[in-house]
């Protein structure tokens, strides 16, 4: 019997790979099939085989592809860059870090486009404006800041050599990759305000000042520009730029690292000036801070003491520039002053201001109140206790030449008539109207009553010697028709004290100080009038008594923002008497039928 041979054993072989159709990749990858086709035409995921009928058969590395490909597309990579890094053609981290390079860039302008698109909405911008906003947007950082430099250069020209230009260059505008809507707002309103010739006179005033002033030994450059207020646009400037122009140029070199690199030392030399003006600007606003803070009139004789610790603390620090003064008087006075107008220019300070905001620096409060006030103490008192003087002078003789008695039994009889008109006008108002304006710009009805009993505290505590301190406070209470009384009855006692007129109180007699307080009374009694559609029914024989002193008294002091009164003004024909006095004081007066 015979047997079949048995066959050899076959070698082992691999098993043949699964080979999966286009819907079954879909399938697994979540991807279309009309997608999967495309990314396959383009070589990122080919098939592996096709069958008799031309279609595709998928080994599983294709899933695989696939799935990388799609996770680098959702990063934003284009399709030939995948395919690179699928063959292997290039390194994957280092395709990854040029592409995160390039969505940064891409989220910056994005962000930047979001920050204007919500400026635009908040501000309700136009048209043109819109526009300009686009163009920042396309704008890069080297162009924006071109558009700085060249307005600095320009408005500089042939004296941008010296530490103010060094400042305003060194503290350029730099726009962050991710602004805020503030930082966009500040810059749109940069790029208008660069734009504005009055700022770039202002800016050259400040540079020409500069140069005429430099000191003549660069050791002691520091200390004198710091003073002088325009070396490097900061010193006493009644504006902000003292302060935050030191502090964007400081800022600025702090980023950059580059002070005290030059070879001749100017950054150095330029932040050390600006931290002396910073210094100086600090302590001068803080002794007029204080005055404002008490109360204290410009232009009144009290505020000489503030203007003598100033110009104290101010004079040794201009030692070494041309005519230098040695010591307080006219001719230092008149340097303050000039020094103080100079700076006291709104564009430049709101260019500072917007600089600091733009860079991400902390912006000053504006000094434009404390240097306004600095600036009437000084046109106040041009020399050492003017005002004193003048008003001793007055207060020598018993009444304005050719002015009549006021009517009655006296003066404080017509004082309390003008009193007594005053409550009128105070009992109609009612708290409906205490957020009025009124013909005193800085308050409203309610600060305007608070000040009446202010006024009657204050002069009935001088003539009793002991005057209030508490200028800050609120004086009205929950009843301010009741705060006045009160305050008036004070007033009224004190001032009927026997040989109250006759009694000295420093060089005033205190005949005076009734005749102050009336026209105090007269003038805010017309504020009040006015603020809220009354008519004030005061004396006319009175007031007309009383017009040559307050002339007498008043007409030489400076109209001047930061003083007690504005410029007069124009009266109709046919004005009554209190009219013409309030117009006098720097009311605007409107005929009323």
């Amino acid at each position: 019997m015979h047997s079949e041979p048995v066959p050899a054993p076959a070698p082992d072989l691999a098993p043949e790979p699964v080979l999966l159709t286009i819907g079954a990749v879909a399938e697994r990858t979540g991807l279309p099939v009309k997608l999967i086709r495309h990314w396959s035409d383009l070589g990122i995921a080919p098939p592996a085989d096709r069958t008799e009928a031309g279609y595709r058969r998928y080994g599983p590395e294709a899933v695989a592809r696939l799935d990388l490909a799609r996770t680098l597309r959702d990063l934003g990579l284009g399709l030939s860059t995948i395919r690179d890094v699928l063959d292997r053609e290039r390194d994957l981290p280092e395709v990854a870090a040029v592409h995160a390079d390039a969505l940064e860039a891409r989220i910056r302008t994005l962000r930047l486009r979001q920050a204007v698109l919500r400026s635009v909405a908040r501000r309700g911008a136009d048209a043109a404006e819109l526009t300009a906003l686009d163009e920042l947007v396309r704008m890069s950082a080297a162009e924006r800041e071109a558009i700085v430099r060249a307005f600095v250069a320009e408005a500089l020209g042939d004296v941008g050599t010296s530490s103010f230009g060094r400042g305003l260059l060194a503290a350029l505008p730099e726009l962050p990759a991710d602004p805020t809507a503030e930082q966009v707002d500040a810059w749109c309103e940069l790029s208008a305000l660069v734009r504005d010739p009055a700022l770039a006179a202002a800016l050259r005033r400040m540079a020409e000042y500069a140069a005429r002033y430099a000191p003549a030994d660069a050791s002691t450059a520091h200390a004198s520009t710091a003073g002088n207020g325009a070396e490097d646009g900061h010193g006493t400037g009644a504006g902000s730029q003292a302060q935050n122009g030191s502090q964007a140029q400081n800022g600025s070199q702090a980023q950059d690292g580059s002070q005290a690199q030059d070879g001749d030392g100017s950054q150095a030399e330029d932040r050390s000036q600006a931290e002396a003006a910073e210094r100086l600007t600090d302590a001068w606003v803080r002794r007029v801070s204080a005055a404002m803070d008490g109360g204290l009139a410009p232009d009144s004789p009290a505020a000489d003491a503030v203007v003598t610790a100033v110009v104290a603390e101010w004079l040794p620090l201009q030692s070494g520039t041309p005519g230098a003064p040695d010591r307080d008087g006219p001719a230092a006075r008149a340097r303050l002053l000039e020094q103080l107008e100079m700076a006291a220019d709104a564009r430049a300070e709101r260019y500072w201001q917007l600089v600091c905001v733009i860079n991400g620096l902390p912006v000053r409060p504006s000094l434009a109140p404390a240097g306004a006030w600095l600036i009437t103490a000084l046109r106040t008192n041009p020399t050492p206790g003017a005002r004193a003087t003048a008003l001793e002078a007055l207060y020598d003789g018993d009444a304005a030449p050719g002015a009549p008695e006021p009517p009655g039994t006296g003066l404080v009889d017509a004082f309390a008539s003008v009193l007594a008109e005053v409550e009128r006008l105070v009992t109609a108002v009612g708290p409906d109207r205490f957020g009025d304006p009124t013909p005193c710009a800085d308050w409203d009805v309610r600060a305007l009553l608070d000040h009446l009993v202010w006024e009657n505290l204050i002069w009935a505590g001088l003539a009793e010697g002991s005057p209030p301190t508490d200028h800050g406070a609120d004086h009205l209470g929950a009843d301010p028709l009741a705060a006045f009384r009160a305050a008036a009855s004070a007033t009224m006692t004190a001032f009927r004290r026997p040989g109250m007129l006759e009694r000295r109180y420093g060089p005033a007699p205190g005949r005076r100080l009734v005749e102050q307080l009336l026209i105090e009374m007269l003038v805010h009694g017309w504020d009040l009038a006015m603020a809220t559609g009354q008519r004030p029914g005061f004396a006319e024989e009175t007031v007309e008594a009383v017009l040559p002193s307050v002339r007498e008294i008043y007409g030489a002091l400076p109209r001047t923002p930061g003083g007690s009164f504005a410029p007069e003004a124009p009266v109709p024909d046919g004005s009554s008497a209190t009219d013409r006095l309030a117009a006098f004081l720097g009311r605007r007066v409107v005929r009323t039928p």
